[in-house]
Formats: C-alpha cells, sequence, structure tokens
C-alpha cells in the first residue's frame, strides 16, 4: 500500500512549560505535594527535558487542574473528535481524495472512551459513506499508529478497500493526574494534546512523493507491560510511567530492526530515514545510543518533541509528516513506534 495524504493537528492553545511552572505553583493541588515531589517538578518544568512548548485543549492553565471524572471526560468528547477531524480533512486534502472514495476509517485512542466510538463521530463530521468500514482502536498508548496502519494494509491487501484513513488522536490533558508519584508528576510534564491522520490507498498518488509500506513487524513482552501502563483510580486514568522505560524501549526497537533488516530481500541499502517516537528526551537519547545514531537522525523527533511534547499515539505521523514536508532524502526509511503492552513496533517505507 502506498501513502497518499497526511496531516496533523492541535489544539489552538500554546503554552510553554515555563507557563506550565508558574501555573502549577498556585494550583492547590501543588501544596498538597510533598517537598520532594515538589522538586521533581521544579527540575522538569524548569529544566531542559527537550520540550519547550505543548498545545493543551485548555483556554486557560488553570482548567489543567480541574481533575475530576467528568471535567476530563468532558474535555476528551469535546477535543477528541474535532481533532481527529481536522487532522484528517488534511490528510484528505493531500491526497486530494474526496469523503466519498473513503472506504474504512481506523481510529486509535487511549485517553478517553467513547460509545460510540469516535469513528461515529468523526465519519459524521467528515461526510463520509454510511458503508464506510469503521473501527475503534483502543489500548495500545503511544505505540497505537503503527498497528492502525496494518490493519489498514490487511486490509487494502485483501482488496476490500482502496482509500483506508487512519487517525491517532490523544487528548492527553484529560488523562493528567497529581499526586506523590515521581512517574506520574513526570507524565504530567511531558505530554500534550493532538491529532496525526494517514490516507493509505491500494496505488500510489500521481501528484506526491511515492511511499510504500514494504514490511512492518510487531514485538509484545507483556512481562514488562507494568512499566508502562494506564490504571484507574478514583475514576479516572493514572498513568504508570517508570524508570526503566528508556531502556526498555531501544532495547525492544533494536532487536526489531534487527530481525525485520534480516529479512530484507537483496538490493535494499542502509536505513537512510528514522521517523521514531518521542517519548522524551532520555527515551530519544537511549534509542540514539542503542541504534548509533547521530543528532541529525533523529531531528525530526527531536523537533517534534521540542514543540508539541510528547503526542503519544499521533507523535510517528507528526515526524513523517515533517520528514515529508522538508523534502528529507528518500530511501528505505524506519518507523517505529512503542508503548503500552508493553509493545514494540516497527515498519519499512520506501521512499522515493
Amino acid at each position: 500500500m502506498y501513502l497518499t495524504g497526511i496531516g496533523t493537528a492541535v489544539p489552538d492553545n500554546c503554552y510553554t512549560q515555563a507557563q506550565c511552572w508558574a501555573a502549577l505553583q498556585q494550583s492547590s493541588q501543588f501544596a498538597d505535594l510533598n517537598p520532594r515531589s515538589q522538586a521533581v517538578l521544579r527540575k522538569v518544568l524548569g529544566g531542559d527535558n527537550g520540550i519547550v512548548t505543548r498545545h493543551l485543549a485548555i483556554a486557560d492553565l488553570s482548567e489543567a487542574f480541574v481533575l475530576t471524572p467528568d471535567a476530563l471526560h468532558a474535555r476528551f468528547a469535546e477535543h477528541a473528535p474535532a481533532l481527529a477531524t481536522k487532522a484528517a480533512e488534511r490528510a484528505l486534502a493531500e491526497a486530494r481524495l474526496t469523503s466519498a472514495e473513503v472506504d474504512a476509517i481506523f481510529i486509535s485512542t487511549c485517553t478517553g472512551c467513547l460509545c460510540p466510538g469516535l469513528t461515529s463521530y468523526v465519519s459524521e463530521r467528515l461526510g463520509l459513506r454510511a458503508d464506510v468500514q469503521a473501527l475503534d482502536l483502543v489500548g495500545q498508548g503511544c505505540g497505537a499508529a503503527l498497528p492502525n496502519c496494518r490493519t489498514a494494509e490487511a486490509l487494502i491487501a485483501a482488496g476490500r478497500a482502496k482509500h483506508v484513513l487512519s487517525i491517532c488522536v490523544e487528548v492527553c490533558s484529560a488523562a493528567f493526574y497529581l499526586d506523590n508519584d515521581p512517574g506520574v508528576l513526570v507524565s504530567a510534564c511531558l505530554f500534550g494534546d493532538g491529532a496525526g491522520a494517514a490516507v493509505w490507498s491500494a496505488q500510489p498518488a500521481a501528484h506526491a512523493r511515492r511511499v510504500e509500506w514494504m514490511a512492518a513487524d510487531t514485538f509484545l513482552s507483556p512481562s514488562d507491560r507494568d512499566a508502562l501502563r494506564f490504571e484507574q483510580r478514583g475514576g479516572m486514568l493514572r498513568n504508570i510511567l517508570t524508570r526503566e522505560v528508556p531502556g526498555l524501549a531501544a532495547g525492544h526497537v533494536e532487536r526489531l530492526l534487527n530481525t525485520m533488516t534480516a529479512r530484507l530481500p537483496p538490493g535494499h541499502g542502509e536505513v537512510t530515514g528514522w521517523i521514531l517516537h518521542g517519548g522524551g528526551r532520555e527515551v530519544l537519547a537511549a534509542l540514539q545510543e542503542s541504534l548509533g545514531l547521530d543528532a541529525s537522525d533523529v531531528q525530526g523527533s527531536t523537533r517534534v518533541l521540542r514543540e508539541f511534547g510528547n503526542v503519544s499515539s499521533p507523535f510517528v505521523l507528526f515526524v513523517l509528516e515533517s520528514a515529508l514536508a522538508g523534502n528529507a532524502p528518500g530511501g528505505l526509511w524506519w518507523m517505529s513506534s512503542f508503548g503500552a503492552g508493553f509493545s514494540c513496533h516497527g515498519a519499512f517505507l520506501e521512499v522515493d
């Protein structure tokens, strides 16, 4: 299958880490934290953690501290369909397709839950056909983009669709939580809101760069599940983030890349482009070391992290869009996402 359109979207309101730190100090929750937790927040938000700004689906930073189940759900219900629709519209426009030409729509998210799912709301807003195949994918965390795209690949390969819309959307501000757990606190400082959409087609687009999905695979390690996941506490999502994550991610990505590289048919050269999920500065550093990359190889992921924070599942779509928009050199590109499960996913793209 071929990528024929890609688009991203973020909320209008953008906040610096310094603004977040100032607002946090004024919140009632900050005073309830112990001195060690306050120091963690000061270090992450005030230091160089690779993030300068984040887009959040809140009109004022004071809203970020209204941490009740109803308020968080309302934020997700309002903004997730809107962000997903905006990203999809941009991807369809780039693909030069109308809504009537979309045969299937898959939407991944982990930061909220609607029933019917997001596909119902987004399909309505886009004006998709009544017989569109719609599938909501949940529970895959930051790694969801590639499983989503692999589902599109299966449908296209089976001849059941010519054009599939793959969307990842996360309203991470609808899953913020504050307590004295360091992982919870760091999570609140890293994540931002956003959506990414890709149009996958049975034939390449005549008007754009040729981007072919060549091969993909997954490595799942359930024994590492508790290192990175959500739990429910007090009716709200609470992110579990441990210090082991950078090492786990780097090890699994390296293993998967080596496995897939060994299967490549003869004639394929070295990887020329790296489309990597950037969970945070330490995660990117661990990936860079394990894969033997230099700063220029991960500059796309570094830039997305700096400007948007960790937007979770759409992250690799942000990086891919940036690489294509910047006319990055073609060749063999490696795209990898990872997250809850503990799961790691990889794909080779052939880019002209």
